[in-house]
């Protein structure tokens, strides 16, 4: 059997046994299935059939040359010992483990010599599945009356007859009853959540720990969520670890405690931002509560950092119909009406209010206005859900007001446009988010260039020095350079002070900005003085109010961020951030005061007329209108983008049970949101050919092509689809393709072996079915003998050649009176005197395998040592003509050792122009 035989043949003729006649140099050389040749290997190495060490290595060096990274050809590292070793080595290893096992020691004996805790003093927690617990200076039983004497004297009869039965027995029933009964645990064991650490050393601490974190784990796993809180508790009263944190806030998801989890979270985003378990949770967390899009952003921002991530993939594309579902519903709303509720009249009134764009406010002045009773104003919300001041509202009919983020403490403030230095009155726009990329990203979008910067720009009133470092500050806090910005605004603030100016509206700007930077760095109390610094200067000014309500909700201190965010409303009812706070802070206040929460909380100050900005009917301004724009083609974008992942994920999941038809539909899904992704077109062809649609899978292929001209997968189902559609020339070019970038593909090697016998035999079939020409004969006057000559014996001389030719066609004639002749001389000349490029447009209408031959035996007797740089450039344009891939596979074998023996020889002459790889590399696509 031949090793050609052995790779045609199924895996499972060898499944039993190899025979012995395989285990041969030349079967083992002719062999092409690495699965086989494994399995012959380890049969050499078992040495079942003797021992043969040559064999094995020829064995282990044809199957590198088929599979380099085999498993078979691993090979394990035998264990180090002392001989592995130099003596000075050696001795520095064993000096090691000496010095690490007495510092184990050490630290062994110091551990036991000082105790953790007092433990006598309390109570263990019991045994998981057990109902009782006892403390540790007691034990569970009764100590035992034991009597002094060694021997007991006998009784006599006596004694026996004044014996009382019933006077003992009451005595055994007493001492039953003294004893003490045992502690029942109905219920969860009391476990103390804080642990005294303070007298251990950092290294107990983190020992004790993790120990408390491993039992907390443990009842997590039982399903025991509160026990496994109160372990996780005390881990964290001994060390706050993020891990600790997050396993906390999953067990109160788990437990349903949704304010307890979203502070776990908060703490892990402080200790390490973009945690992507964190975000995660508190995700859920938002989702449970209706904030569904302070979710979706904390989902995107994990499959930034985790594109493939199943759990956040499914949870946003629910989270993404519930927006849809919310947008019908806001669309179809009319006019807001606010619903003033006054303590001094009992009636309500309504009035209708347009819906207006938000305006900036950090320059525009405001009368002062006195304090009033104003009662506690309550609005419905725009849109469902409980978003914070970060929720993004998916229906953007309220200018640029978005919120997006997580919980209090990370929200943040950033400008749009020349927010930040408050150089447009009215044209400016506020965008509330606690997403820390947004202050990296221009306000027309992230991902353009940003625009030249004069920093010379005056401000206000401002001296040209301190407008400067304004403008600086403004540009850094673009940027995402909050510190920096902080520093610029500080050292302006300053200035102002020394130089004496008389300008409150620019003071109050300088205070806001520089507020908000506070705010972004997390430092709420110093962001509450400068908002309240600007609003001392400017009263009712709305990015100080917003801010400082911001701060406020971060330090938890709800009541005076209530009355901000109401302040904010009056200004501008249109802040859809400060309407989504509201809400959420108003069921805070009623958890935590009860029904009687309005009467706890401080006066809402009444905001004069000339203050409120949404009774101003103002159109949006271009910059307004552009962001709204650009905002609507990101979310176009990102919804796009989760389609699409769910749609292709959909596609390879119906591949993978062999439903190709659904499959079919999810690939033409995604191409509609994504018309230029080749591996979608590559995928679709796939079914196609599954489905023997292959006209269909040819045009996919052609434009994955198309978009990726050296895509493999491309080439290889578009040459199966020229297969099925019987265009064989076709389908072995693509294959050559294939075998051309990755020589290793083995189903495209058998299917071009498929191919050839397919093209020859269809060949074979063209021929056969010609019809047969009819030759005229004429008959000639005369009594002259006609000798008729054979027209190759006629023109066999040299004069019929034109070793000078000007067109294809005297190429082709003196080519071919060359080739009849036989005169290779002739031949090389003809060559010499062609330009190697114009070489494939002279052949591209005659070219076969008796021409090509005659080429080689041209260049290699007569042109090579001559000129071999002009041999090496005809073989390097030679290959490019047409029909070159189907004539080199019909060559017969004698016409293939001369093209291989060219190449030998060229390989070893040493030029200038080509090395022996350039050679090498040229001879593969010949050979």
């Amino acid at each position: 059997m031949s090793g050609d035989a052995v790779f045609s043949l199924p895996a499972t003729d060898f499944s039993t046994k190899v025979p012995v006649e395989h285990l041969d140099y030349d079967f083992i050389e002719k062999c092409k299935d690495v699965k086989y040749l494994e399995k012959i290997l380890r049969i050499l190495r078992s040495g079942e059939e003797g021992i043969y060490p040559h064999l094995i290595k020829f064995c282990e060096g044809h199957l590198e040359k088929l599979n380099p990274k085999s498993r078979a050809l691993r090979k394990e590292t035998p264990v180090a010992t002392e001989a592995s070793f130099s003596k000075d080595e050696w001795d520095q290893i064993m000096d090691d483990l000496k010095t690490w096992a007495e510092e184990t020691k050490k630290s062994e004996t110091l551990l036991k010599q000082e105790p953790v805790f007092d433990l006598l003093k309390e109570k263990i927690p019991p045994v998981r599945s057990s109902n009782f617990f006892v403390p540790l200076n007691e034990k569970s039983f009764p100590k035992q009356r034991t009597n002094s004497s060694k021997h007991v004297l006998p009784r006599d009869y006596q004694e026996w007859d004044k014996f009382d039965v019933e006077e003992e027995c009451n005595k055994v029933d007493g001492v039953l009853k003294n004893d003490p009964p045992a502690i029942l645990n109905t219920g969860h064991p009391n476990i103390k959540r804080a642990v005294d650490a303070s007298l251990l050393s950092q290294q107990e601490k983190f020992l004790l720990a993790n120990r408390e974190k491993d039992k907390g784990n443990e009842a997590f796993r039982a399903n025991d969520y509160e026990e496994a809180v109160a372990y996780y508790s005390r881990s964290l009263s001994i060390l706050p670890t993020v891990s600790a944190y997050n396993n906390r806030a999953q067990g109160e998801i788990n437990l349903q405690h949704w304010h307890n989890a979203m502070r776990d979270c908060q703490q892990v985003l402080e200790l390490e931002p973009r945690n992507k378990k964190a975000l995660l949770r508190r995700a859920t967390v938002h989702n449970h509560m209706g904030n569904f899009q302070m979710a979706s952003e904390d989902l995107r921002m994990v499959l930034q950092e985790e594109p493939n991530n199943a759990t956040a993939i499914q949870l946003l594309s629910k989270i993404e119909r519930k927006l849809s579902d919310c947008l019908p519903e806001q669309q179809s709303k009319g006019k807001k009406i606010l619903i003033e509720e006054l303590e001094e009249q009992e009636e309500q009134r309504a009035c209708p209010v347009q819906p207006s764009q938000p305006v900036g406010g950090e320059e525009s002045s405001a009368a002062p206005a006195e304090r009033g009773d104003m009662g506690n104003a309550q609005k419905k919300p725009h849109s469902r859900g409980d978003g914070g001041p970060h929720s993004e509202s998916s229906n953007s009919h309220h200018g640029p007001w978005r919120g997006k983020g997580g919980a209090s403490d990370k929200y943040k403030v950033t400008e749009e446009s020349k927010v930040a230095n408050g150089s447009s009155k009215r044209g400016s726009t506020v965008s509330v988010q606690g997403d820390k990329r947004s202050g990296t990203k221009g306000a027309t979008g992230g991902g353009k260039a940003e625009e030249s910067v004069n920093l010379d720009t005056p401000c206000g009133a401002l001296p040209p020095h301190l407008s400067r470092l304004k403008n600086e500050g403004n540009l850094l806090f673009k940027n995402g350079q909050f510190a920096d910005a902080l520093e610029k605004y500080s050292q302006a603030i300053q200035g102002y002070t020394d130089s004496g100016i008389d300008s409150p509206e620019d003071l109050c700007i300088l205070y806001s900005n520089r507020a908000a930077c506070y705010l972004k760095d997390g430092n709420s109390q110093d962001c509450i003085q400068d908002c309240t610094r600007a609003l001392e200067l400017q009263p009712f000014s709305l990015k100080p109010l917003l801010r400082r309500a911001m701060a406020y909700e971060s330090l938890e201190r709800y009541k005076k961020a209530y009355v901000d965010y109401k302040t904010v409303l009056q200004i501008d009812i249109s802040v859809q951030a400060a309407h989504d706070s509201v809400n959420r802070i108003t069921r805070l206040l009623i958890e935590q005061d009860g029904p009687e929460w309005r009467e706890k909380l401080p006066d809402i100050p009444m905001v004069p007329l000339s203050a409120q900005q949404h009774r101003r009917e103002e159109p949006p301004s271009e910059e307004v209108l552009r962001a709204r724009a650009e905002k609507a083609i990101r979310d176009a974008e990102r919804r796009a983008e989760i389609h699409f992942s769910a749609f292709k994920q959909e596609g390879n999941d119906f591949v993978k049970k062999g439903q190709y038809q659904e499959a079919l539909g999810k690939y033409t899904e995604c191409l509609k949101l994504k018309p230029k992704e080749c591996a979608i077109y590559t995928n679709r062809a796939l079914c196609y050919l599954k489905l023997e649609r292959f006209m269909e899978a040819k045009k996919d292929c052609d434009t994955a092509l198309e978009l990726e001209p050296g895509n493999k997968k491309a080439f290889y189902r578009r040459a199966l689809a020229n297969k099925g559609l019987k265009d064989y020339l076709a389908c072995s070019s693509d294959l050559q393709e294939v075998l051309q970038q990755d020589p290793n593909v083995q189903e495209a090697e058998k299917e071009l072996e498929e191919v050839t016998v397919l093209l020859r035999q269809s060949l074979a079939n063209t021929s056969q079915d010609k019809p047969r020409k009819t030759v005229p004969i004429k008959e000639v006057d005369g009594d002259e003998d006609m000798t008729d000559v054979p027209a190759s014996e006629s023109s066999c001389t040299r004069d019929n050649i034109n070793l000078k030719p000007s067109s294809a066609y005297e190429f082709g004639q003196s080519l071919k009176a060359a080739c009849c002749c036989g005169d290779t001389a002739a031949g090389a000349e003809l060559l010499a005197s062609t330009e190697p490029q114009l070489l494939p447009q002279y052949l591209s209408n005659q070219l076969d395998g008796h021409t090509i031959s005659f080429i080689m035996k041209a260049l290699d007797l007569h042109l090579l040592g001559k000129n071999p740089n002009l041999v090496y450039r005809h073989l390097h344009h030679l290959h490019t003509a047409d029909r070159f891939s189907v004539v080199l596979m019909l060559l017969e074998k004698d016409e293939r050792r001369y093209m291989t023996q060219l190449f030998e020889h060229l390989s070893a002459v040493e030029s200038t122009e080509f090395t022996k790889g350039d050679v090498q590399n040229l001879a593969n696509k010949y050979i």
